[in-house]
């Protein structure tokens, strides 16, 4: 990756122009040039202002956002503090978030709430894995959603990264009425992070030396030294303090902004050996469950990051290379998490619609019509568009979190009817869609039994 350049000092800028030049400039006061919120590496490639030089176009923009921008209690490895700014289209990225994330779905037909268990478990497993992904775990991602649907134990370092980070997500549900510690963000991570590391010790403890930096693995640049690792137990603190904090402290940050923050610093700190961005991801989605936006439950961030890599670390960096102004992390998160949603919704009203047409097909006759419960027909409107596909007693208990004897009786019903073809593998039975499904629902449609 290409390290973007730092920004010049605006001071410089302005003692070297003459009274009329300063009158110039200021005519383009705006923190949005372009309608956008620029790191000096992307304004200096763009055409400037008639009469300005992009040197004078950068200082009178830098000058607009000193007054937009507040401190945070939060400190580089400097000691100086970190900004942010809530121009317009923080704003607006905001308004979406809190309508729709801390809202309701807006399908008027939606079957989240009737099933909501099963999106949950979905979502839990896209996350887990694409978050394991973003750190290197090569396990496919149809073998490891198998792998959590089943039970089963993971079978090497990739599985094992992507189960881990499963149970990290289901642990956090069970902080969001807490008030985060120190010792709550070593037990998720030694959580994430058990019998995947090097070292095994450095699961939950931070890490004991300074010879970690985040680098550019193509070419081995250093793109990141992270705080000495003697300070890690006071900054995690302040972390702990900031993540805390609820409306009434000062600055008020709002509470997807604090989730964002608290996410950036853990990358920023690298206060482990391994791990850091799962533990970051983790405790953003601690936090927005914390402030009430229930709806990110069901969403998988890392999925959208994961589509592009690079502007995620990119947003670290201009950060870092312009006074510590946090605002372009910001923009970066608040788009991926509309993403998210946007994709949740989608997601959501496709389920809708193959829902409706299994019911319509197994309505259409009298003989099918109450013959089957919502969990059979979810497995039934699956196996229509997947020929082929298996389907296990303990996959489909948890999927729906029943029984496993419930379960059992599902897929048995559903096998006596000739639905499912049964065999068995080691001790467990498993279940095939037979290939001519939708042919066996007509005849037994007409059939009447």
């Amino acid at each position: 990756m290409r390290l973007p350049q730092h920004a010049p000092a605006v001071e410089t800028v302005f003692a070297q122009l003459m009274p009329e030049r300063i009158t110039t400039a200021m005519q383009h006061f705006n923190p949005l040039p372009s309608g956008k919120y620029l790191h000096w590496d992307e304004l200096r490639r763009r055409p400037t202002p008639e009469g300005l030089t992009h040197l004078e176009w950068w200082a009178v923009v830098s000058i607009s956002r000193a007054t937009l921008l507040q401190a945070l209690p939060l400190r580089d490895k400097q000691g100086k503090p970190f900004v942010f700014a809530t121009p317009s289209p923080v704003a607006i990225d905001l308004h979406h978030i809190d309508r729709d994330a801390a809202g309701q779905i807006r399908s008027a037909e939606t079957p989240l709430k009737a099933d909501s268990q099963r999106y949950l478990i979905g979502s839990l497993i896209e996350e887990a894995i694409t978050s394991s992904q973003l750190e290197g775990a090569p396990t496919t991602r149809k073998v490891a959603a198998a792998m959590l649907r089943s039970g089963r134990k993971p079978r090497d370092h990739g599985e094992k990264m992507i189960f881990n980070n499963y149970r990290a997500m289901e642990h956090l549900r069970s902080l969001r009425d807490v008030q985060l510690t120190p010792g709550h963000v070593l037990e998720l991570h030694r959580i994430l992070t058990e019998d995947t590391l090097d070292d095994p010790l450095d699961a939950g403890r931070y890490r004991t030396h300074d010879d970690v930096h985040v680098v550019d693995a193509r070419d081995n640049t250093t793109l990141h030294s992270p705080p000495t690792h003697t300070e890690l137990p006071a900054r995690m603190q302040r972390l702990c303090n900031f993540a805390n904090a609820d409306e009434t402290s000062l600055p008020f940050v709002h509470p997807v902004l604090r989730a964002i923050l608290l996410h950036f610093m853990i990358g920023y700190d690298h206060p482990f050996a391994d791990g850091n961005g799962r533990t970051a991801r983790a405790l953003f989605y601690w936090s927005m469950a914390r402030s009430g936006y229930w709806l990110m439950e069901y969403t998988s961030i890392s999925h959208i990051l994961r589509k592009a890599p690079a502007k995620y670390m990119r947003a670290y960096l201009h950060t870092e290379t312009d006074k510590n102004d946090t605002t372009y992390f910001v923009l970066h998160q608040l788009q991926a998490i509309r993403q998210a949603i946007a994709a949740l919704h989608e997601y959501v009203a496709r389920k809708s619609r193959e829902q409706k047409e299994t019911e319509q097909l197994l309505a259409a006759s009298p003989a099918l019509r109450g013959r089957f419960n919502h969990r059979q027909t979810a497995l039934l409107n699956h196996a229509l568009r997947n020929v082929g596909g298996a389907y296990r007693v303990d996959a489909h208990q948890h999927s729906h979190a029943v029984a496993y004897q419930t379960a059992r009786q599902d897929l048995l019903a559903l096998e006596s009817q000739g639905l499912l073809e049964k065999t068995k593998q080691g001790n467990a039975f498993v279940f095939y869609a037979p290939a001519d499904l939708r042919n066996r629902l007509h005849v037994l449609s007409k059939s009447g039994t």
